[in-house]
């Protein structure tokens, strides 16, 4: 059994959320082709992105909601298909901001 560190105290997902700014930009960082999307077998991005924002579509391929994106990479990271996924930081003034309080 794994001892908690009672230095960093328990937070919920929802309270830890809530020090999370988006400053939405009009055009995407991130594009998904949907085409090159419709051949992949793994959908590793939809399993491993944090935020949860590619969502399967019934015609086979992937819808990207990048509104709510942590500008991680892990999608770029994990996707196994060239030319799928295209990703950018956002324009300046842009994109996620994470607060301590």
């Amino acid at each position: 059994m794994i001892e908690r560190d009672s230095t960093w105290p328990e937070t919920s997902f929802s309270d830890r959320m809530s020090t999370v700014d988006f400053k939405v930009d009009d055009k995407p960082h991130i594009v998904v082709d949907g085409k090159v999307c419709a051949d992949c077998t793994t959908r590793a991005c939809i399993v491993a992105c944090p935020a949860d924002l590619f969502v399967p579509t019934s015609a086979g391929g992937i819808v990207f909601n990048y509104e709510q994106c942590f500008e991680c990479g892990t999608c770029y990271l994990v996707c196994n298909h060239e030319g799928a996924i295209s990703w950018s930081y956002p324009e300046g003034g842009y994109g996620v901001i994470f607060r301590t309080t």
